[in-house]
């Protein structure tokens, strides 16, 4: 800090060879050097909404309520225990006094080597500010923290002795001090400070405890660590009364009594927490394989999940289910799709929020609502499978969904459904990132142990719990477990390990991951998606273009079908069973499906010997036939509904059978029956018959029934819900720095004193002459001056600007508080003054 430099309320006057202590939190950033404040700046994001000023500004927006509430969340447990500790010693508290409280009477060597760290910690988030004999708690974070019997202090002390006798009478606390074997005072403050200077003198508070009995020892010993309260009756015991009567323990109402923090903090040893943790937990390794191993697990993960999302969408292709009138999908429509993809409710879950998160799902926006693919779905078909795996993980990675709350109840009781509404939760995506970065950290192929990967994430922040009051537990270790299995279900991990793709995905080196830091590590999440992909590409099975018919009307897939194989054998055989080998089963049902498609026998002969390594076996080519003999020979059209055969004998059958009553046949013409049902009611009553009608368009023509399929309009995946402002970049941080400095050296410019003084914040007041003649002066002097201006909307503001040139009414200068050159017209500036020497 410049020795002249001034914050806005004070003048730091010269001390020649010493610099001034600073006695604000703003004049503690001005001492920072731009590095500093960029670092303050990227370490607390919201302090840049609106971009401050100055820093008198940013300084007193770093000590609201809000900013410091997010700051302390965002601190690890040893961090925030430093700053609890802080929050109950005295203000300003030195270092010694600092280490004392954490270390306590015996000391501890792993936390004097780590307290410089935390101490630094805080000082970059501005929550500490100081020099080492002097530290001192943002007064904001100091009321948080600090031990008060509406919000006890996670250190479990209570208030001081000063503290709880501000409301005690003088006679009361002189008798406290006697009974104590103090001296009585004639003031209240002075006996405060003699029962004070008792309890944190270890010798006599030593002698005093010797006096107690037993009885009385256990009921400090139930007190020391917290909470420090205790209800008493009218007449209390003798042990609580000699407490009582010495202060060691003082009255906070007729029944309550509470531990003084003096004296708890004597008998702890001298120490605020009962177990400091000053080193983070390491993640323990589970089991270790080889990474090959893991690598191979992984990808088969990768082709299931692809597989898995492909068939969930198929299904879908005709309009999925209803969207339910409050959002989401009903649970009995979870159920059938958990049962159709053979998987629990709560993977089911996952499949649905994963393909709505990507883009590929999403709700028709119709009137009778209905979920539904997006146009974005056949996109991602037309994909080679590692960039389709690519498309499915990256959303996934930055989703704020959570579909592990489904089924849960929000704040006013109601469920949450799937796809429906209050299932973002902001810290997922940091706890995702946070577990695979963890895993990194293990050797390769090593699969973590979880309880002390989520002991690990309780250390780093232990405030971002349960974050909301339907949720019991801890948040943030739920988070983790989620993503734990989720990412084994993508194939992010195999066997439990991190995947090679998944540390292109990461940005990480590949075999050496001990020192991994912020994921992304500046490289674009596409760019490190496509360096995945490409690992991920030689490790899945190739596209198979051929099955193996089997004598019992089944065909087995060896292998993932190529696309139009796929897609053709979907439509002639059903599939029966699925894993590494795909089973698909021919039936009738299925066969007249690839009949209504517009293909015929002959077609479908060939197609299937073209395909299958195995010749077609005779019971296929006979149900081939004998379906398509039968396709067709009944037509059905709408009178409301008709159906017309050239063999009236089949016509006569279907009237005496007593299925087709509900369908109203009556027989129009020999080769003509009407219905009293729709034509599509009419097809599926008369195929449940057996029969194996086609429909008919108005000309008469075999209506083809093609495998299109229903798309919803163009949609976009939801936006994850921000857990605050974004992290600025270098370039937002730098023009930040430069802006706020410009600013602030404006605003603490010492000036010359006018020849008639103006009021504290006033503009300057000079004629036009004398404006004219000092910006004249400056500009062919080059130095500074300090202007009020008043801007076309009528804004006044105070500028420090060096004139460049004058002419035309307008002067040319550079502005100190924009950082910037800039014209002003001279009739807006109100005066003008010069700039105190030392400032020029």
């Amino acid at each position: 800090m410049g020795i002249g430099e001034l914050d806005r309320e004070a003048h730091v006057p010269e001390v020649t060879g010493v610099a001034a202590a600073p006695r604000t939190l703003a004049e503690a950033l001005r001492a920072r050097g731009d590095e500093g404040l960029a670092t303050l700046l990227r370490a607390r994001p919201d302090l840049l909404s609106p971009v401050p000023n100055d820093l008198t500004q940013l300084a007193t927006r770093a000590g609201t309520r809000g900013s410091v509430v997010r700051a302390l969340e965002r601190l690890d447990r040893f961090a925030l225990q430093t700053a609890e500790a802080l929050a109950v010693a005295q203000d300003p508290a030195p270092y010694p006094v600092l280490l004392a409280l954490l270390t306590g009477d015996e000391g501890d060597a792993e936390i004097e080597a780590a307290l410089p760290g935390a101490v630094a910690l805080l000082r970059e988030q501005a929550l500490v500010w100081g020099e080492d004999d002097r530290l001192r708690l943002v007064r904001t974070a100091r009321e948080l923290l600090a031990p008060s019997a509406q919000h006890p202090s996670p250190t479990g002390l209570g208030p001081t002795v000063a503290e709880a006798t501000s409301g005690m009478s003088p006679g009361r606390v002189q008798e406290i001090i006697a009974a104590a074997g103090l001296p009585t005072t004639h003031d209240p403050v002075s006996a405060v400070a003699a029962l004070t200077g008792l309890f944190t003198d270890r010798d006599r508070m030593g002698s005093l405890l010797d006096t107690a009995s037993p009885d009385a020892l256990s009921v400090l010993d139930r007190l020391v660590w917290g909470p420090p309260y205790g209800e008493v009756t009218a007449k209390p015991a003798a042990p609580v009364q000699w407490l009582r009567d010495h202060g060691l323990l003082l009255p906070v109402s007729a029944r309550t009594m509470v531990l003084p923090r003096e004296v708890a903090l004597h008998l702890r040893g001298g120490r605020a927490h009962r177990a400091p943790e000053p080193l983070a937990p390491v993640p323990g390794v589970l089991r270790e394989y080889r990474p090959q191993v893991v690598d191979s697990a992984a990808a088969g993960q990768a082709q299931l999940a692809l597989a898995t999302v492909e068939e969930l969408l198929k299904s879908w292709d005709r309009g999925g289910p209803p969207v339910l009138r409050a959002g989401g999908l009903s649970v009995r429509d979870l159920k059938r799709t958990a049962v159709a993809l053979d998987v629990s409710e709560e993977t089911a879950a996952f499949w649905l929020e994963l393909c709505y998160g990507a883009g590929l799902l999403a709700s028709d926006g119709e009137a009778d609502e209905r979920y539904a693919p997006t146009p974005a779905y056949d996109d991602w078909l037309d994909l080679p499978p590692a960039e389709r795996w690519a498309l499915l993980v990256t959303p996934w990675l930055t989703a704020t969904r959570t579909p592990g709350l489904a089924g849960g109840q929000d704040t006013k009781g109601r469920t949450l459904s799937v796809l429906g509404p209050d299932l973002d939760r902001s810290p997922a995506p940091e706890v995702r990132h946070r577990v695979l970065g963890l895993l990194a950290t293990l050797p390769p192929g090593s699969s973590a142990e979880p309880e002390s990967l989520f002991a690990r994430l309780r250390w780093e922040r232990p405030l971002r719990g349960a974050s909301a009051a339907e949720e019991s537990g801890d948040l943030r270790s739920r988070l983790a477990r989620w993503a734990l299995a989720e990412a084994e279900l993508l194939g992010l991990t195999g066997r439990g390990a991190l995947s090679g793709p998944a540390r292109a995905l990461l940005n990480l080196p590949l075999a050496e991951a001990a020192s991994a830091g912020a994921l992304g590590g500046g490289v674009e999440l596409s760019v490190a998606a496509g360096r995945a992909a490409t690992l991920l590409a030689p490790l899945l099975p190739e596209a198979v273009d051929h099955v193996l018919l089997q004598a019992d009307l089944t065909a087995v897939a060896p292998g993932p079908l190529s696309r139009p194989l796929a897609d053709a054998l979907a439509v002639l055989a059903d599939v029966e069973s699925k894993g590494g080998a795909t089973v698909y089963r021919f039936t009738p049902g299925s066969v007249r499906r690839a009949l209504d498609s517009g293909q015929t026998a002959t077609d479908l002969h060939e197609f299937l010997k073209s395909h299958s390594r195995t010749p077609v076996p005779q019971p296929l080519a006979y149900l081939i036939d004998d379906v398509a003999r039968r396709h067709g020979h009944l037509r059905v059209g709408a009178a409301s509904a008709y159906v017309r055969c050239d063999d009236d004998t089949v016509l006569g059958e279907i009237l005496v059978d007593r299925r087709s009553s509900s369908l109203g046949l009556r027989r129009l013409a020999p080769t003509v029956l009407a219905a009293q049902t729709d034509p599509t009611s009419l097809l599926d009553g008369l195929r449940s018959m057996g029969y194996a009608p086609a429909a008919e368009s108005t000309t008469g023509d075999v209506l083809i029934t093609r495998a299109d399929a229903y798309r919803t309009g163009a949609r976009k995946a939801p936006v994850p819900v921000p857990d605050g402002p974004p992290a600025p970049d270098t370039t937002l941080l730098g023009a930040a720095v430069r802006a706020i400095r410009a600013g602030d050296r404006a605003a603490t410019a010492v000036r010359k004193e006018p020849a008639a003084p103006t009021a504290a914040g006033a503009l300057p007041r000079t004629s036009a002459a004398e404006t004219l003649a000092t910006v004249q002066a400056a500009a062919m002097t080059g130095s500074a001056v300090w202007i009020g201006y008043v801007n076309a909307e009528g804004g006044a503001s105070q500028r420090v600007i060096a004139p460049v040139r004058v002419e035309g009414g307008f002067v040319t200068a550079y502005d100190h508080t924009a950082d910037e050159v800039r014209t002003y017209p001279l009739h807006r500036i109100t005066g003008v003054a010069e700039l105190a020497d030392d400032q020029v």
